[in-house]
């Protein structure tokens, strides 16, 4: 799945030349769940305030140990690296 990211933080990050994923997120949380309780979690999750826009964003394969793939919206492959230079910090 995709990871969302809402429509106010995608045009904000773009106006500003930011990556939604090298920025601050809070009140954010990744779940590494059985593949057979995943649905029963998300369903939970999702009865919850908080927990309303969960999402199932990918799963575990293998390959690489410590290497993260993302595919992208347009069906390409991105690797996840740890971010560099000056982060955007937080603001609150």
């Amino acid at each position: 799945g995709l990871i969302p990211v809402s429509a106010s933080v995608r045009n904000g990050c773009e106006l500003m030349g930011y990556d939604p994923m090298n920025i601050a997120n809070e009140g954010k949380l990744v779940a590494v769940v059985d593949p057979g309780e995943a649905e029963a979690v998300l369903e939970a999750m999702r009865e919850t305030e908080l927990g309303r826009n969960a999402a199932i964003i990918g799963t575990a394969a293998g390959g690489p140990a410590g290497r993260v793939i993302m595919k992208t919206s347009f069906g390409g492959e991105r690797v996840v690296d740890l971010p560099y230079g000056d982060l955007l910090p937080r603001i609150c």
